[in-house]
């Protein structure tokens, strides 16, 4: 597991950046979708739906890249290379979606969101880094 360094959880939890999650598909593409995300400790989290084609590719190969930029001058990235595990238990998907709700809707909707997206049939998906890549200020 690689360690989540205080420069990149400032850089991750900076605004509303939104992650572009990389997986492989059935056929062996690489797909890649945006992600509302929090990080946890040395990990990140996110709920997609149980029947998505994130869920069924993650049931396949849990492996996993989420990259996150500042696509503002002088420009920044991170890219979290890891392993997902995903859980089913309704406290913790009403608990990610609470917290990611109000890190991109605003604290005043967060409980809505909580309540909207913490419901059966969703996920919680935690990110654990395996390797952290980082480029701050890549123009300057």
């Amino acid at each position: 597991m690689a360690t989540l360094q205080a420069d990149v959880v400032e850089f991750l939890m900076t605004g509303t950046r939104t992650g572009m999650l990389g997986y492989v598909a059935a056929d062996g593409r690489p797909l890649v979708a945006p992600v509302w995300f929090v990080v946890d400790g040395d990990t990140l989290v996110f709920n997609t739906d149980a029947g998505s084609a994130k869920a069924r590719a993650f049931a396949r190969d849990p492996r996993v890249v989420l990259c996150v930029d500042d696509p503002h001058p002088p420009f920044s990235f991170v890219q979290i290379q890891g392993t997902v595990e995903v859980s089913e238990d309704l406290d913790e998907v009403r608990s990610v979606a609470t917290r990611a709700g109000g890190r991109y809707m605003g604290a005043g909707r967060a409980a809505e969101y909580g309540q909207r997206n913490g419901v059966p049939g969703e996920l919680a998906v935690r990110i654990t880094p395996t390797k952290v890549v980082k480029a701050f200020r890549v123009a300057s």
